[in-house]
């Protein structure tokens, strides 16, 4: 596959991307409000600022919420994926990413870089 497809491809999957992620957010927050419905017999969760509510509650509502949200959105985008993978051929990931390069990989290791140099965080 040509280098200029690969290039090109994370920009066409821009806009599917972003209706997939606005779905799968809507599909996340029906999900949740079943699950705490189910779990807790209430129509709605606790919010952080609900001051009729116990702190236990309101956590384990948010838990419950981020948790569905990245099952979802991770579900949803990896779908996604294969399905941009199966039409083009080619799967949707920046070159960056696919050398290793421009990730919090390459950042880790900078920073190790400059621990070895001797400055104050250096290991000798």
């Amino acid at each position: 596959m040509s280098k200029s497809k690969k290039t090109k491809l994370p920009f066409v999957y821009q806009p599917i991307g972003f209706v997939l992620s606005w779905a799968s957010g809507a599909v996340a927050g029906l999900a949740f409000k079943q699950a705490w419905k189910a779990m807790r017999h209430e129509d709605d969760a606790p919010t952080a600022l609900d001051e009729d509510r116990r702190l236990r509650d309101i956590l384990l509502a948010a838990a419950l919420q981020g948790a569905i949200f990245a099952v979802v959105r991770s579900a949803v985008d990896r779908t996604g994926a294969k399905a941009i993978a199966r039409s083009t051929g080619v799967w949707p990931v920046a070159e960056d990413h696919e050398n290793g390069t421009g990730s919090k990989a390459a950042g880790k290791a900078g920073k190790a870089g400059k621990r070895d140099k001797g400055g104050k965080r250096g290991w000798r």
